[in-house]
């Protein structure tokens, strides 16, 4: 999983089986990205640890 930051876009890219680059892109585009990413960032469940 990726996790720059805090993981949104990775998390959303592997939820919907995208690349994570499209996911970034759309945040770009979008107007109010910056609320939407916050929301998510801490709406968000942590992907379980694997071996």
């Amino acid at each position: 999983m990726e996790k720059p930051i805090s993981g949104v876009c990775g998390g959303i890219a592997e939820f919907f089986d995208i690349s994570s680059f499209g996911v970034r892109l759309i945040f770009l585009i979008l107007p109010a990205n910056v609320l939407i990413y916050i929301i998510l960032a801490n709406t968000m469940r942590d992907s379980p640890r694997s071996l």
